[in-house]
Formats: structure tokens, C-alpha cells, sequence
């Protein structure tokens, strides 16, 4: 089974549903959203993982919420929440059966490097939807 990476905020980014106005909103909304494929999928992921930039939300700090495990970017700036992604994957035993869900290619380019295949936060969010 594949590990599951989704890059939060490039995920959320991706459709223009007003979330710059409720960013702390929106994350939780995804990870909700998540949750809800991981209880219709239980045996589908291994480790259901959503990387998140910004600051640990005070409801919502790192650790696993009913079946995804929350990260958070370690620095603030551009690329963290990438560089965290990277990070949990040069740690990983297997990044060859790792899935990273984002549509950013110089973290596409990174993780295949390390082995990892990619898939664009289109095709999450299509089966998000259904």
C-alpha cells in the first residue's frame, strides 16, 4: 500500500473557492475531506498524510485526526511545506511506493527524483467530490 502525501495548501490553492479569506477554514475543511475518503477507503493508503504550511492551527496541532496524520511545515516561507514533504520522504524506507498529490512541478521534480510518484491535486480533488 501506498503512502499518501497530499501538499495542503497547493491542493486547497488549486480551486478559486474564496479560501485566502479563511485559510485556517479551508485546511480544516480539506482534512475533513479527507477523512470522509479514508473512512469510504479504510484499507486503501497505509498512511493518509496532509502537509500543511503556516503555523500548527491551536485545534489542530501535528499528530494523526481520525485516520490522516497532520504535518505542518517546520519554517515559515516559500517552499516548506515542499521541504517537509521531501524531508518524511528521504526518511522513508520505501519513497517508491509513495503518492504525492500536488500540482507544484519543482516538488514533482523532487519527489520522483526520490523515487515517489506524483499525482495533481485535480485528480484528489475529483475523487474528493465523488
Amino acid at each position: 500500500m501506498a503512502r499518501l502525501f497530499v501538499d495542503g495548501m497547493n491542493v486547497i490553492g488549486s480551486r478559486p473557492t474564496g479560501w485566502w479569506r479563511d485559510r485556517p477554514g479551508a485546511a480544516r475543511a480539506l482534512l475533513r475531506q479527507l477523512q470522509d475518503l479514508r473512512a469510504r477507503h479504510p484499507a486503501s493508503e497505509d498512511d493518509l498524510v496532509l502537509v500543511l504550511d503556516g503555523r500548527p492551527l491551536p485545534d489542530l496541532p501535528e499528530g494523526r485526526h481520525d485516520g490522516v496524520l497532520v504535518l505542518y511545515a517546520r519554517w515559515p516561507g516559500a517552499d516548506a511545506a515542499d521541504d517537509r514533504i521531501v524531508a518524511e520522504l528521504e526518511l522513508d524506507p520505501r519513497p517508491q511506493e509513495a503518492l504525492v498529490v500536488t500540482s507544484d512541478r519543482d516538488l514533482r521534480d523532487r519527489v520522483t527524483r526520490l523515487g515517489a510518484r506524483v499525482e495533481g491535486a485535480s485528480a484528489l480533488l475529483r475523487r474528493l467530490d465523488a
